[in-house]
C-alpha cells in the first residue's frame, strides 16, 4: 500500500518540503494499512511478525492501543472533522476488548503485565477523543471502560519509566468518575524525582539508563498528566526541565532527519520527535517553531524514504526495515506503533506557528557543533559538510538492568551516530584487550570520570584489565587515547566505526567506505602496529553489508598508552600531531593549530589552547 505524499512546499518548508498535510497523510496511511488486520469488533489488531513474550492476545491489544493513540492525534487534532468510520472503528473495539464475553476481549491488567502500558495509551487517547468518542458511549460501554482500566489499582510495575503508566490511567479515571487512588498517582510522580540526573535528563529508572526513553517517556507522560489534571506548578517544573532538555535534544538530528541510533526500542523509529512536539505543546521549548516542525519532519521523512512504513503501509521490528536486533523480548508485532506518539503535533491547531511558520534551520544545518553533556556522559559533534551525528558515550551503559552475560551493543559502545549503528559482534567502537585466545575484555559497566569542552574520559574494569579512555573531538574527528593496564602478552583493539549499505562496501587500509561517498576510519597514532577491517553480513540495522575498520598493537604488560583518530565522514580527517610521555600525559597538535593536553592519572583532564 503506497504512501500517497501530498505536494511538497519549499516556500513554507524550505528544509524539507513536509508540511501538516503530510503528518496528516502519514497518520492516515498507517491507520488505513492496519485495517486487513483487525480482529471481528476490533478490539484487537492483530499485525504480522514476531510474536512477543507476552503472546498473541496481548499483541494483539497492543495493536489497538498504540494505533488508537495515533487515531485520537488525529481526531483530536482535527476537532473530530474525520471519516466517522475512524472514530466508529475505536469505539467499537473499546466496547468489544472491555466485554469478557467478546471472543477478542482484552486481558485484564495483572501485576507486571504488558496491558499495563498499553492502558496508558488507550487513556491518554481516551482523554483526547473525549467529546467524539467516550462520552458518546452508552452509560454500560462507559462503565466497562472504567472498569478494565480501574485493574490497574495497585497493580505492580517494574521500577521504571512504567511507574507513570499508572499516573496517566488513574488521572483519567479521576476524571471520569471512576475510582482511582491520588496517593498512588503521587507516588509515580515522586518516583521520577530520584531518577533525575539535571539538566533535563533522566535516568529510565535507578542506574545510567540514557536513552530515547528520557524524552518519549520520562518527559511525556508527567508533562501530558500535568495538562490533564491541571497542575500548573507541576506544570512550571516539568517544563523548566524539558527547556534546558530540548536546549541539548536538537543537536541529535542529522541533516537528512536521522536521529542518532542508540539505545533500546529504536524500532519506536520517528517517536525520537515526540519531546519537540511536546515543548510546542505545553509552551516549554526554546526552539523556534520553524525549527520545530524542521526538525520533527526532518526525521519522519528519513524514515518514509528509507522504508518505514514499508511497501504494505506497516512499520516492522527493525529500523528501516525489519532487523529484530534493534528489538527486545517484549517487542511484539504492533510494538513500532509507539512511533504514533510522534503525531502528538497534530494536537496543535493547523494555525499555531509550528504549522505556519517558515522552516527555521537545526543546528547542524548552519554549523559544526559540539556539545558536552555530564548529565549522561555524553560528548556530542555534529558536522554541517556531510550533515553526520556523532554521539561519544563515557556514561550510559544501563548498568542494573542489562545481562552481564551479553553486553547491549546499543549502550556500551564509546559512540553512536546518526549514519551507522553498532554491530551485534564486539569490534565497532570498543576497546578489547584481547588474550591468546582470541577472548576479548568487555566494557560492561562504564565508570564516567569526565565531560567538559570538547573532552570526555571514563574507564572500564575486566577481571585483570583496566582501560581508561579519553575522547577529544576535532571536527569530524575523535581522537582517542587509552590507558590500558593487562598482563604481558595480550593484543589491543580499537575498533571504528561499523558503516553498512545493502551492498559490500570499498575497503582498503583502516577505511571502509560505502557507495554515497560515507567513509569509517581508524588511524593508528601511537602504540599500534597495524590496521585491519572485519565484514559481516546481516548485523547491522543500517544495511545487510557492514565493515568495522579497527587499529591493533601488541601490549608489553603492565600499563601502556595508545592513541588512534577514529572517524565518520564523507572525507578523511587531518591527524593531529601526538606526543606521549610516560602513562599520563599526552599532547596533541590539532591540524587548526591548536594544543590539547590530556592528562590520564587520577580524575583525567583536558586543557586546550587556542591558536592566537
Amino acid at each position: 500500500m503506497s504512501f500517497r505524499r501530498p505536494p511538497s512546499d519549499d516556500h513554507l518548508s524550505g528544509h524539507t518540503g513536509w508540511t501538516r498535510a503530510h503528518w496528516e497523510a502519514m497518520a492516515d496511511h498507517l491507520l488505513d494499512s492496519v485495517l486487513p488486520y483487525a480482529t471481528d469488533g476490533f478490539a484487537q489488531f492483530r499485525l504480522p511478525g514476531r510474536a512477543s513474550r507476552s503472546g498473541p492476545v496481548s499483541d494483539g491489544l497492543e495493536g489497538f492501543a498504540r494505533t488508537f493513540l495515533l487515531a485520537a492525534f488525529r481526531i483530536a487534532g482535527a476537532g473530530g472533522r474525520v471519516p466517522p468510520a475512524l472514530i466508529e472503528r475505536y469505539a467499537s473495539g473499546l466496547v468489544a476488548g472491555t466485554d469478557p464475553a467478546h471472543p477478542h476481549a482484552w486481558p485484564p491488567l495483572t501485576d507486571m503485565s504488558q496491558q499495563l502500558v498499553e492502558a496508558a495509551s488507550i487513556a491518554l487517547a481516551l482523554h483526547e477523543t473525549r467529546p467524539w468518542l467516550f462520552d458518546r458511549l452508552a452509560p454500560a460501554e462507559r462503565e466497562r471502560v472504567v472498569a478494565w482500566l480501574a485493574g490497574f489499582i495497585g497493580r505492580r510495575t517494574p521500577d521504571n519509566n512504567w511507574v507513570l503508566f499508572r499516573v496517566v490511567v488513574e488521572q483519567f479515571l479521576a476524571e471520569a468518575g471512576g475510582p482511582y487512588e491520588p496517593a498512588e498517582i503521587q507516588g509515580g510522580l515522586e518516583r521520577i524525582e530520584d531518577w533525575y540526573a539535571g539538566d533535563g535528563w533522566y535516568s529510565d529508572g535507578q542506574g545510567k539508563n540514557f536513552d530515547y526513553y528520557c524524552g518519549w517517556a520520562m518527559h511525556l507522560y508527567p508533562s501530558l498528566w500535568a495538562r490533564m489534571a491541571g497542575d500548573t506548578a507541576r506544570q512550571e517544573l516539568y517544563a523548566a526541565r524539558l527547556h534546558r532538555f530540548l536546549g541539548q535534544y536538537q543537536h541529535f538530528f542529522a541533516a537528512d532527519g536521522g536521529p542518532v541510533h542508540q539505545g533500546r526500542s529504536l524500532t519506536y523509529r520517528f517517536a525520537t520527535v515526540v519531546p519537540f512536539w511536546l515543548g510546542a505543546l505545553t509552551g516549554a521549548t526554546p526552539l523556534p517553531p520553524g525549527r520545530t516542525r524542521r526538525i520533527a519532519s526532518g526525521a519522519l521523512r528519513h524514515f518514509a524514504e528509507h522504508g518505514a512504513p514499508d511497501e504494505r503501509g506497516l512499520l516492522t521490528l527493525g529500523w528501516y526495515d525489519a532487523f529484530e536486533p534493534v528489538t527486545q523480548s517484549y517487542s511484539g508485532p504492533a510494538s513500532p506503533y509507539w512511533a504514533s506518539k510522534a503525531f502528538l503535533g497534530l494536537l496543535l491547531p493547523p494555525e499555531h506557528p509550528v504549522w505556519t511558520a517558515p522552516e527555521q534551520a537545526a543546528p547542524v544545518d548552519l554549523a559544526d557543533q559540539t556539545l558536552a553533556m555530564p548529565a549522561p556522559g555524553w560528548l556530542l559533534h555534529a558536522t554541517r559538510d556531510d550533515g553526520v551525528v556523532r554521539l561519544i558515550n563515557h556514561g550510559s551503559d544501563r548498568d542494573r538492568v542489562q545481562d552481564q552475560d551479553i553486553p547491549d551493543p546499543h549502550y556500551l559502545k564509546f559512540a553512536y551516530t546518526s549514519h551507522s549503528g553498532p554491530e551485534t559482534g564486539a569490534v565497532d567502537n570498543h576497546l578489547a584487550v584481547l588474550a591468546s585466545d582470541g577472548a576479548a575484555s568487555l566494557r560492561r559497566r562504564i565508570e564516567p570520570l569526565a565531560v567538559a569542552d570538547r573532552f570526555a574520559a571514563s574507564a572500564y574494569q575486566d577481571g585483570p584489565v583496566r582501560v581508561v579512555t579519553a575522547s577529544v573531538v576535532d571536527g569530524a574527528a575523535e581522537i582517542r587515547i587509552h590507558r590500558v593496564t593487562a598482563p604481558e602478552g595480550r593484543q589491543v583493539r580499537d575498533g571504528g566505526h561499523a558503516l553498512a549499505a545493502p551492498v559490500p562496501l570499498d575497503l582498503k587500509e583502516g577505511e571502509v567506505r560505502r557507495p554515497d561517498g560515507l567513509g569509517s576510519g581508524v588511524r593508528p597514532l601511537h602504540g599500534y602496529a597495524g590496521t585491519g577491517i572485519v565484514t559481516a553480513e546481516g548485523a547491522n540495522a543500517f544495511g545487510r553489508c557492514s565493515a568495522t575498520p579497527y587499529a591493533i598493537g601488541d601490549h608489553p604488560g603492565g600499563t601502556a598508552v595508545y592513541v588512534s583518530l577514529v572517524w565518520l565522514a564523507g572525507a578523511p580527517p587531518a591527524s593531529p600531531g601526538v606526543r606521549v610521555e610516560g602513562d599520563d600525559l599526552v599532547v596533541l597538535t590539532l591540524p587548526g593549530g591548536d594544543t590539547a593536553t590530556v592528562h590520564l592519572n587520577g580524575i583525567p583532564s583536558c586543557e586546550r589552547a587556542t591558536l592566537s
